[in-house]
This record gives structure tokens, sequence and C-alpha cells, in this order.
């Protein structure tokens, strides 16, 4: 995507320039100030990052003359709370705090309303819209049955719990009902609840205001904001903290949340899909979830067989893998030997379809000659 950079401080504008130029999917060009932005910025552009604090036009003065056309996001060595409302107001999803790391200013680029949508337009247009073919390799009889009730489920906006083993492949399903929905044309967001610590879950849900805590030096807007209006996956739900819980619930059921800090609520338009490899019914005997919050998300419960009860299924995905692991590091064609296939279809894949696909780049990039062979596989090591 291309960006443009908008910043008086020359240092600051040329380390950008090279640490975001090391992004093989960027394309950078930066200006010094935003008079000669204005006249240099065209439709080719996707996202303008600008500092809001520069002579003669300040930031604010251009977001306004772009007037909504780009996603903006702001760097500030000097932020207030106006500049916060006045950016706010004009549209602006993220604010950075000088100085901070290139992987900030990246996972700000990322949740970037504007880079959702250009990645799932990519996407639709690389196969018309989501083909089936390219999510669901295999065909086996015990995949049709989840796939047809997440296909029903997809024509409407009720909250549907993906149910399976790690690694079966449930945000392949999540993705697949809301690309069959009417939310196809609106973000997808996935948030795992296990990857996030206890303590910054809450804000990465709901947001925050500037000055909710000692370290919210700027307002951050969180995953329910983003998802407005598109799809929510919420995934390994089950590890979510059972003091958050009731303010998940709160929200499901009003359709609004409320930032960290803020007394106003938003209205929001998202459609939940939550996935759990744990036993939910166990959870709340224990005490560990809400029942109550267990039969809002799981108004239809999809549950997605594991891998050994679809050898079936084993040939195609492990054929459609290498020939896709082949392409992306340019390698020779190369198929599997009967007892390679053999090998594979015995095995009890205990994670699943994720790491049949890792066994398959591994023995593609590490195999000598164009036949895999059993050997290459290295699974006898992993059955033991």
């Amino acid at each position: 995507m291309k960006i443009a950079i908008v910043e008086d401080d020359i240092n600051m504008r040329k380390s950008l320039e090279i640490a975001m130029g090391e992004y093989d999917d960027f394309t950078i060009k930066s200006f010094r100030n935003a008079k000669e932005a204005l006249k240099k910025i065209d439709d080719t552009f996707e996202l303008i990052v600008t500092d809001i604090n520069m002579p003669g036009m300040d930031g604010i003065e251009f977001i306004k003359e772009l007037n909504g056309k780009f996603e903006v996001i702001i760097m500030t060595g000097n932020a207030t709370l106006q500049r916060a409302i006045d950016s706010i107001q004009l549209g602006v999803k993220d604010f950075l705090l000088k100085p901070f790391e290139i992987e900030t200013l990246i996972a700000a680029i990322k949740r970037s309303q504007k880079v959702q949508n250009i990645i799932k337009t990519k996407s639709n247009n690389s196969s018309k819209k989501t083909k089936d073919s390219e999510l669901f390799v295999g065909k086996s009889k015990n995949l049709s049955v989840a796939k047809k009730i997440a296909y029903k489920a997809s024509l409407t906006d009720a909250s549907v719990m993906l149910l399976g083993e790690s690694g079966v492949g449930k945000e392949v399903f999540a993705k697949y009902i809301h690309s069959n929905s009417n939310r196809k044309d609106k973000p997808f967001i996935a948030i795992n609840m296990a990857a996030i610590p206890e303590n910054l879950l809450e804000s990465e849900l709901f947001g925050f205001e500037k000055g909710a805590f000692t370290d919210a030096s700027v307002t951050k807007v969180g995953q329910f904001e983003l998802a407005n209006g598109g799809t929510l996956f919420l995934d390994e739900i089950g590890e979510m903290p059972y003091h958050l819980q009731a303010k998940l619930l709160r929200a499901l059921q009003e359709r609004e949340i409320r930032r960290l800090g803020s007394q106003k609520s938003i209205k929001i338009d998202v459609r939940v899909i939550s996935a759990t490899n744990a036993n939910m019914l166990t959870q709340i005997k224990e005490q560990q979830f809400r029942e109550d919050l267990y039969y809002r998300l799981n108004t239809i419960p999809v549950n997605i067989p594991p891998l050994k009860e679809r050898i079936d299924e084993i040939e195609q995905i492990s054929s459609h893998t290498l020939k896709n692991v082949c392409a992306k590091y340019t390698l020779d064609e190369k198929n599997f030997s009967d007892k390679a296939m053999e090998v594979l279809k015995k095995y009890d894949w205990p994670g699943n379809i994720r790491e049949l696909i890792s066994v398959v780049e591994r023995s593609a990039i590490l195999s000598d000659g164009n036949t895999i062979s059993e050997d290459d596989l290295f699974l006898e090591s992993r059955q033991s």
C-alpha cells in the first residue's frame, strides 16, 4: 500500500522512511510539510501518517483539507486533550506519542480500517469473492456437515460459537461465515484472548481515553469500534478473565461499549463469532465462565471435527499445501511417495491441520529431489 509521511523534522522523516522501507507491503513517500503534501497527494495514496505540530499549516488543518478522503494516523510529541478531541471529530483513529518504536506504528497501520478493507478487497479480487475452494480444501462428509451449519448461520446475525481442537481451522470457518454474510464488505477483526495479557485485554477490546490510567498518553480505539459494521472474531473465548465477562455480556446485550476512563457509551453494530477448544460446560460448572454469556455467544454452535476424523481430506490438503509451498519458495515441483502419503494418513495429527501444513512445508524445504519420502516427514519422532 502507498503511504504518505508528513513530518517537518528531517531526522524523524528520514528515520521513518528507512524503517518502513524495510516492509515490502509499503510504498513510502515523505513530505516536509502539509502544504507540500496537499499539492502532491493523490488518490493512489491509501494512508497518511502525519505530525500534528508543524509550521505553516498544522496537522489539524491538514486533516481538514484532506476532507475525509484518507485514513490518518497522527504522530505528536506534544499531545493535548483538545487536539485529541479535534482529531477524533475529524475521524482520526490512532495517535502515536513520540518517541515510539517502529513496531508501534506498524501495529497502528494494521489496525487501520482502510488497511483491513484493502486486505479484504485483495482477497476478494484474487478469487472473485472468497471461494470455498480457497478456504476448504478437504471435502469430507464430517466437514460438509459443519460447513452447512456455518453457511446457514452466515445468512443471519446470530452469534456463532466454533468448537473444536486446536488447529482444526476455526478462524477459517469464522472468515467463511463473514465472507458469506451481508457484512462481507465491512471489517473482519480477529483477536486471540489467550495471546493478550489479562491486564491489557479490556483496553484492547473496548479502548481507552487519554488519562484513563498512568500510561494512557493518547486515546486508543478498541477492537469493537474497529469492527463496527463487520465481524469480531473472539478466539479462545474460554481464556477470557471472569471479571471481564460481564462487560462483554453487556456490550452484546446493549449493543454499546464504553472506553476505559469514559462516561460516554458508544453504539456498535458488530457480529460476534467466538471459538474455543475448551469444555465450556465444565468451565461453567467450575465458575470459570458465565453461563449467561455462554448462551449469548452460543446461539449457533458449529462443531469442527479433528483431522483424525477427516482422513479422506489429508491427501487433498497435503497436495494443495505442497503446491503452494513450492511456489512460495520457488522450488521445483514435488510430490509425495505412496509410502509417505500412507504415513500421513495413519498419523494421529494432535495439532490437526495446522500441524499438517507445518509438516508439509518442512518436508518440502528439506527433502532432496522431487519426491518426498516417509523419512522426509520426520513424523516418527513426533509420534513417540
